[in-house]
């Protein structure tokens, strides 16, 4: 098979940053050599590195791809207040109100992920181990949307096998967070967080070119018709639909604040006096990346011409952005490749990290295996890092092979099933004593009991709860609700444990 130019360009240029990857992986193999290392890098982490490192843990192709493109389509340039949300409710907020009581709290307990801070927290072994399993069964999902987010790309620029790139990606997050752990990720994370922002401001300069600038643009989108919509509806300030908008903000902006891949960041950090800086930073790649992204997707209705549509004569909304995008230019198409893979790795990374150590350090070390020695853990922690690589690949296949589910469905079930089981409780849980064990309990049924059925039977759901995004956040808004209201309606928690884990804010 021939390869053109394009192809080698950027096949080049990935060589080049996979090399760069791997060897970040193995330089920082010496600070692996205990458990905190691995997984936390000691608990020495800069505010830079950290604040990188939540960003593009947080904005991967799922947002760019996914998330961009169908909200983009729906709402319009109203989608711009989710990237909004994302900068301002799911960085700055989220940086400022939990991280410094996170990263003191956690040193406190000598907790090194979200499940042993709840077994912790609320004196409950059979609490983490809960927690633990509904990471497992969860995080599969949105590690899968990952390769599910480059699918698409590579079946407009290569002939080459989707499974190839997927094998590929997968063996490279492998050796360098087997190798290097935390540290490693997370100074990967940095260095393609820069590549990001640099590609980012290239894409959102060509698109407006290419539609004669923003004012040309803003108009052309307001002469877009749609019989189901008024007209100019996806020019205006809130779109077509502002309740389901509101949804997608809840989900991806105050989700992000309960999931272990984004708080185990405020775990890591060398100091809580540099949460100031962290928060400046992540926001401002939030506002670049993500804002970036809602905004360009927002002009999707300008290429109905070119986008990809199923036998039905639907959009295939997966394929809105990278029809946009590598219709422009060959250069464009090169910087979307390369900035997708660079997201995409470092969520990746991010993810089997968090999913691995739970497995390991919540489920199996002292339920499974009695005794796990350092030496032993770390062989586990590495070896289910590549399991769940392995699985999240299969499924991201099979769902590619047969057109399942559109990527902001698949990463919707994920976080609605995590962020509402683990929100209230660890947000209620750095900030008030009275919350109970019951009422943690409550919200874990509740939240991942409810994702479950709305894939399961999700026609009997009403009408707006029909929709992963909007069920997640319900199930997040409910959660807030169900931990106060059922711990005031049962036994309060020991005081004295419950003053030693407040303590160290004394």
């Amino acid at each position: 098979m021939a390869i053109d130019n394009l192809q080698l360009s950027i096949i080049v240029v990935l060589i080049i940053l996979f090399s760069g990857l791997v060897s970040v992986g193995l330089y920082f193999r010496k600070r692996t050599s205990n458990v905190a290392g691995f997984v936390l890098g000691g608990r020495n982490v800069g505010p830079w590195i950290s604040a990188f490192s939540y960003g593009v843990t947080y904005f991967s192709a799922v947002i760019f791809v996914g998330f961009a493109g169908q909200f983009g389509w729906r709402f319009g340039i109203s989608a711009v207040w989710i990237g909004l949300g994302n900068a301002l409710i799911g960085s700055l907020m989220a940086w400022l109100l939990l991280g410094k009581r996170t990263r003191i709290m956690t040193n406190h307990l000598n907790s090194a992920t979200m499940p042993e801070f709840f077994g912790k927290r609320y004196m409950s072994q059979k609490l983490k181990i809960a927690a633990s399993i509904i990471i497992f069964i969860f995080m599969i999902p949105y590690t899968a949307s990952l390769f599910n987010g480059l699918s698409w790309l590579f079946s407009e620029v290569f002939d080459i096998p989707f499974e190839a790139f997927i094998i590929v990606m997968g063996v490279v997050t492998a050796i360098f967070v087997v190798a290097g752990g935390y540290f490693a990720a997370a100074v990967n994370d940095f260095i393609q967080g820069i590549i990001m922002l640099i590609c980012f401001c290239a894409i959102i300069f060509a698109v407006m070119q290419d539609n004669g600038g923003l004012v040309t643009a803003i108009n052309s989108l307001s002469l877009v018709e749609d019989t189901d919509y008024a007209p100019g509806v996806f020019a205006s300030l809130f779109g077509p639909d502002p309740l389901t908008l509101l949804g997608v903000v809840i989900l991806t902006s105050l989700g992000a604040w309960g999931l272990p891949q984004m708080v185990a960041r405020f775990y890591a950090i060398k100091s809580e006096k540099m949460i100031p800086i962290g928060a400046v930073v992540s926001t401002v790649f939030a506002v670049v990346i993500a804002g970036g992204s809602y905004f360009l997707g927002g002009f999707g209705r300008l290429y109905s011409d070119v986008v990809v549509r199923n036998e039905a004569g639907g959009v295939v909304f997966d394929r809105i952005m990278p029809t946009i995008l590598t219709n422009i230019s060959d250069v464009m198409t090169a910087i979307v490749i390369i900035l997708v893979f660079a997201a995409s790795i470092s969520t990746l990374s991010a993810l089997v990290m968090s999913s691995s150590s739970t497995l390991t350090l919540d489920f199996i070390k002292g339920n499974i295996v009695k005794e796990m020695s350092t030496k032993k853990q770390l062989i586990y922690l590495r070896v289910l890092i590549v399991f769940f690589i392995v699985i999240s690949a299969v499924i991201a296949i099979t769902s590619y092979r047969g057109n399942i589910i559109f990527i902001a469905q698949l990463m919707g079930i994920s976080w609605g099933a995590m962020a509402g089981s683990f929100l209230a409780p660890f947000l209620y849980g750095l900030f008030w004593k009275r919350a109970s064990t019951i009422s943690i309990w409550c919200c874990f049924i509740f939240s991942s009991g409810l994702m479950t059925l709305n894939v399961l039977f999700r026609s009997s759901f009403p009408t707006l709860l029909r929709s992963p995004i909007n069920c997640g956040a319900f199930c997040i808004l409910a959660g807030l609700v169900i931990v106060p209201l059922v711990s005031m309606l049962t036994k309060a928690p020991d005081k004295e444990s419950v003053e030693n884990c407040f303590s160290v804010f004394k």
